[in-house]
This record gives structure tokens, C-alpha cells and sequence, in this order.
């Protein structure tokens, strides 16, 4: 599991940073890609990348805002001339549907595969074995969601030392033993997996946010998160900017994590009104709330640590 930062500004793009979109990377969990908003020329920023349009399985819009879906008509086309076959669906808030389906219409652009919008509202919104996605909505100048990205829990490791004690050796049987299952040997004795199991790997937790005021919704979002992604438009001095034009600073951002006991905090959505050389100071001051603070750029990629 890994995030992708592929455009981390706000509003316009910029030399140094595009527009918002995330990719979520779960391609050993599930051979896929989870996309998080897509602003203008996101298909630009993948072509920078290795990751192929056509494992995207998914797309979590946040709200209606230029600078978060300008890129998805765009996006949406490409994909069906490079190898995109399979389903792909898309999330959003009410009017997504219309957006996607008048763009495409209007191009006359025909996609090669099955596509499915899904116009959502607060609660759990996507579920299978594996994940599970809740959305709660944000304070912001139009309707916006936070998402929370939850893996289930894995099974513990097999304990391969004490199957070989019992002399039961390397097999296709070790494959329904990881699995829990009970099974018969040769010499009829019947082995239960689950007692050869460590303990169960617990599943991590994502929150990807979109544009917000300091809220509580943000903060039950955050709760724990393994990875907590926060929108930090303006810098600490700015509080009263921020809230006008409904943003958070990047004291707030800090302060989200650390009510929430999150493990690591990446600020995005940077305001092209910081230059580079701000960059660093932006991230002291969230440090200063939450110690694990980091700016995110365009084309970072974090690598998101099992849980021991």
C-alpha cells in the first residue's frame, strides 16, 4: 500500500505544483489503483510515473471544485486507447454524474469499458472482504467529503516450524491451512489452520480529506489513521483568511492529527503564494502542533508500513 502524491496545490497549477489528485496504491492488496480526486492534466502527472490508467479501479472525488475534476473527462477517455477494459467507478457528490456524463457527451467520447458514478452521501460507501471506505462530509464553500480508507484485518502468519513439528510438510495443504481451514492428512489425523496462526495483522487506516475548515468530521476521520492527508492552504497567520474562504492552515492540519492520534500527517493543497523556498517553515509550523508533519510534493510516494 502506497500513496502517491500527484498534484498537491490549490486552485491554479503551478510550475512546481499541479492541482490535486492522489493515487492510492494497493497493486498487492488488489492489482489495482485508488485515485482521489483528478484536477486538469493529472493524466500529464501519471505519464511521469509507472502507474498505468488502466489498473485504476477507482476515483474519490471530494467535491465539485475545478481544481479537484477538471482532469477527469480527460482522464476518463485515455484510459479506454491505453488497455483500460475493466470496470472503473467513480465516486462523488451530487452533480458528478451530470458533469462526467456532459463532458462525454458533449466530446462524443465512447469508453471501451464499463463505467458506474455513484453520487454519495455520509456512511460506509464501498465495502468487500478487503476494504472498506466511510465518507463524512467537510466544511466547506460547497458539498465536500473526507474519505476513510480502512484495510481489514489479515490473518497472522502461518507457523510453518510447528506444522513441520507435527510432520506436516511444505505443501498445496499450507495454503488452506493460512487460510484457517481444517484439514485431513494422509494418516487421518485432522489439523485445525487456526491453531497454527499467529497473531492477526491488523489492517492500516487512510484519510484522504478534501478542501475544509478545522471540523470535528475531520478529526472522526482522522481517528488513528495510519496516514492522515490534510489540506494546509494557508500558513499559521492566516487563520482568519482560511476560515473566509473556507481552508485550513497548516496549524489546524496539525492540530487535526494530533486530536485524532494519527501516526503521520502530509500536508497538500499548498497555495501557489508559497515559493519554494517556504516550503520548509510551512512544515515546522505543523511540526510544531504534530511532530509527524510533512509536506508532500508532486511525485512523492510513501510507502505505508505494515502494522506490527
Amino acid at each position: 500500500m502506497e500513496l502517491l502524491f500527484l498534484g498537491t496545490g490549490a486552485g491554479v497549477p503551478a510550475k512546481l505544483r499541479n492541482v490535486t489528485s492522489i493515487a492510492l496504491k494497493l497493486l498487492e492488496e488488489r492489482g489495482a489503483v485508488w485515485l482521489f480526486d483528478c484536477g486538469e492534466a493529472t493524466q500529464h502527472q501519471i505519464l511521469h510515473t509507472s502507474l498505468k490508467p488502466r489498473r485504476i479501479e477507482k476515483i474519490f472525488i471530494t467535491h465539485l471544485h475545478g481544481d479537484h475534476i477538471y482532469g477527469l473527462p480527460g482522464l476518463l477517455g485515455s484510459r479506454s486507447f491505453q488497455g483500460g477494459e475493466t470496470k472503473l467507478t467513480v465516486y462523488g457528490p451530487k452533480g458528478i454524474k451530470d458533469f462526467i456524463e456532459v463532458s462525454l457527451s458533449i466530446s462524443r467520447t465512447h469508453l471501451q469499458y464499463p463505467l458506474e458514478v455513484v453520487e454519495i452521501e455520509e456512511g460506509v460507501i464501498f465495502q468487500d472482504e478487503g476494504f472498506s471506505v466511510v465518507a463524512m462530509g467537510l466544511d466547506h464553500a460547497l458539498p465536500t467529503f473526507g474519505y476513510r480508507v480502512i484495510e481489514k484485518d489479515k490473518p497472522g502468519v502461518l507457523q510453518v516450524d510447528q506444522l513441520r513439528d507435527r510432520g506436516v510438510q511444505p505443501g498445496p495443504l499450507y495454503k488452506k491451512l493460512k487460510c484457517g481451514e481444517t484439514v485431513r492428512l494422509e494418516d487421518g489425523r485432522e489439523i485445525d489452520g487456526k491453531d497454527f496462526l499467529g497473531p492477526s495483522i491488523p489492517g492500516r487506516v487512510v484519510t484522504i480529506l478534501g478542501d475544509t475548515r478545522f471540523c470535528s468530521n475531520a478529526v472522526e476521520l482522522s481517528k488513528s489513521a495510519d496516514v492522515l492527508v490534510h489540506e494546509a492552504t494557508f500558513n499559521r497567520d492566516q487563520e482568519e483568511m482560511a476560515r473566509e474562504y473556507y481552508h485550513s492552515t497548516t496549524k489546524q492540519a496539525g492540530k487535526t492529527a494530533l486530536l485524532a492520534g494519527a501516526r503521520r500527517l502530509f500536508l497538500t493543497h499548498i497555495s501557489s503564494r508559497y515559493a519554494k523556498e517556504s516550503w520548509e517553515e510551512l512544515e515546522k509550523e505543523a511540526r510544531d502542533v504534530f511532530p509527524e508533519s510533512y509536506m508532500a510534493r508532486d511525485f512523492m510516494e510513501y510507502d505505508i508500513p505494515l502494522k506490527k
